[in-house]
């Protein structure tokens, strides 16, 4: 249900934005739709646990609104992904066999960005803000559940699944290529802390710090195709 809220929300915003443009007649606008697809690599900068960087792929569409004379354009988008990351954990409290244990994550993201104008239709550097909402961190293998998370006596990798849903990014990139084709390379920051939520669920923190701080960080490389 709160998915299908989201995507309606973005849904709305794109029409009201496209329609308030149009409405400014003193400039020659031109509207076009773009289908991103991307892989992605997905990470949590984090001290409270031992993380690496895992796999992903992202597929968005966008609503550009290009004004010629002007040095830059804006769009208005969403996109959907789905990623992988491993924190590092071991089988018993006292062995020291760690290894890395996968979660999935699934996350949409709404962004308003500008477009500076390079190379007009060519080459442009991309940034601008992001509001995400994210699923809860999903472990790959159940059977793993109850492993201990590293820098903790007592934390279990099932503890640490329930992280903050709604969550603030910045996004900057680069696409190049020709007008309807493009090549695409964008670095999405979250300045928001998203293990922020594990700190109200009194969990067993011996051994580690209670206190709980992580700011994603999502590599996307992918091509964007342009109507």
């Amino acid at each position: 249900m709160k998915k299908t809220q989201f995507a309606l929300l973005v849904v709305i915003i794109l029409c009201f934005v496209t329609k308030n443009f149009a409405q400014k007649r003193n400039h020659r606008i031109t509207n076009g739709i773009s289908i991103t697809g991307a892989i992605t690599k997905f990470d949590i900068a984090t001290t409270n646990f031992t993380t690496k960087q895992g796999d992903g792929f992202l597929g968005g569409f966008s609503a550009t609104v290009d004004i010629p004379h002007k040095w830059y354009n804006v769009s208005f988008g969403m996109q959907l992904s789905e990623s992988t990351m491993g924190i590092s954990a071991r089988p018993d409290a006292v062995v020291a066999n760690s290894e890395f244990i996968d979660y999935k994550l699934f996350a949409a993201q709404v962004a308003i960005l500008g477009h500076i104008k390079v190379i007009p239709d060519y080459f442009t550097i991309d940034l601008g803000p992001m509001l995400q909402y994210n699923s809860k961190l999903e472990l790959k293998d159940k059977t793993k559940e109850s492993y201990f998370v590293d820098n903790y006596s007592n934390l279990m990798t099932k503890d640490i699944t329930d992280i903050s849903q709604f969550n603030f990014n910045g996004a900057i990139g680069a696409s190049v290529g020709l007008k309807f084709i493009k090549l695409k390379a964008q670095y999405i920051y979250g300045f928001t802390n998203i293990l922020k939520k594990l700190e109200n669920q009194n969990l067993d923190t011996a051994g580690g710090d209670a206190r709980f701080k992580g700011n994603q960080n999502m590599l996307v490389l992918g091509a964007v195709v342009s109507f």
